[in-house]
């Protein structure tokens, strides 16, 4: 009779016990909601992070949010972010470390007007070109640098570089020869506006040799000191490329999950299905880990950028393999 009371009382106290808390992670991504960051919205909507115990909140960016001000305020643990601003930001006193690098390819490319006469790069010389700043010029400048072309106007060995907003305007008005495009998202906007495959000529960075790292996740080197931190991002990292991994394999299921989680309701299924299909070619041959060839490519592309360079210095402690060994081994 006292072992029947025994197992009844133990029954009881584990039916009023609380359920075990999931941990909270905060995602910070570099921009708006899209098919750019799929893999994050599919693992949440498949159950992947709620397989490894996390409660996973995903903050959208957008053009007045910095990735790396949340980061460095707290309101993230983690951020999406493009390699030349978080070495830019480490250099400046904001320790960000790469802890995974879901994308193995760079989608930035440079979309030109082919009856402007350009072929070749060579052909760039006494242009004008749209180009992204805040960090996004340097694999240009870079660029530019190797192929021993200025930027300080247009000449016969120089560029005239105009600063390009978020959108196709200088290309589709004619006020410049070229602008910075992504494979995924910006050169089908020319498109879409009426402009044909067969008028443009581009130049991927990738196929340049100058292309820089994107859409890495990291971290502030603080948090990795604590072993629940970093057991919490491994299990982060496995979840979110296990998402990314399903995106590339259902790109069109994967397209309509980030509808669901657009809350401005500002894009439409055509073009992030479009958008999906192109960034699953520049996660595809990643498992999550970072390539050190890649990164010594970046840091290399950045400390060539002509006479205003993104780093000044080697950088040390700017990438760990700690969280996606745990993650994926």
């Amino acid at each position: 009779m006292k072992k029947l009371m025994t197992g009844a009382v133990l029954a009881m106290g584990l039916a009023s016990a609380p359920a075990w808390a999931a941990d909270d992670v905060t995602l910070q991504l570099k921009w708006v909601t899209q098919s750019q960051f799929a893999g994050y919205y599919v693992a949440l909507d498949k159950g992947f992070y709620e397989e490894e115990d996390l409660n996973v909140t995903i903050l959208p960016g957008g053009p007045d949010i910095a990735p790396t001000q949340v980061l460095a305020g707290g309101g993230a643990d983690v951020t999406v972010e493009w390699m030349p601003a978080a070495l830019a930001a480490r250099e400046k006193g904001l320790p960000m470390v790469n802890i995974a690098q879901p994308f193995k390819s760079s989608g930035m490319m440079l979309t030109c007007w082919k009856d402007a006469g350009i072929a070749t790069p060579a052909d760039l010389k006494n242009r004008t070109l749209g180009v992204w700043f805040f960090g996004n010029e340097f694999p240009f400048m870079s660029w530019m640098s190797q192929l021993g072309i200025s930027t300080d106007g247009k000449s016969e060995n120089g560029v005239e570089v105009l600063k390009q907003g978020f959108n196709v305007d200088p290309l589709i008005q004619r006020q410049a020869d070229c602008i910075s495009t992504m494979t995924y998202n910006e050169y089908w906007q020319v498109i879409d506006a009426g402009v044909t495959p067969e008028e443009l000529v581009t130049f991927k960075y990738e196929d340049q040799g100058v292309a820089t790292l994107e859409d890495g996740l990291y971290v502030l080197e603080e948090n990795l000191s604590d072993p629940a931190f970093v057991d919490k991002m491994a299990r982060f990292v496995r979840a979110s490329m296990k998402g990314w991994k399903y995106a590339e394999e259902n790109p069109d299921e994967a397209a309509m999950i980030v509808l669901d989680n657009d809350q401005t309701g500002a894009q439409t299924e055509a073009h992030q299905k479009r958008m999906m299909g192109e960034v699953a070619k520049l996660t595809a041959g990643s498992n999550g880990a970072l390539d050190p060839a890649d990164y010594e490519r970046t840091v290399a592309t950045l400390l060539a950028a002509g006479s205003d360079p993104v780093i000044t210095k080697q950088p040390e402690g700017a990438w760990t393999h700690v969280i996606s060994d745990a993650a994926l081994n």
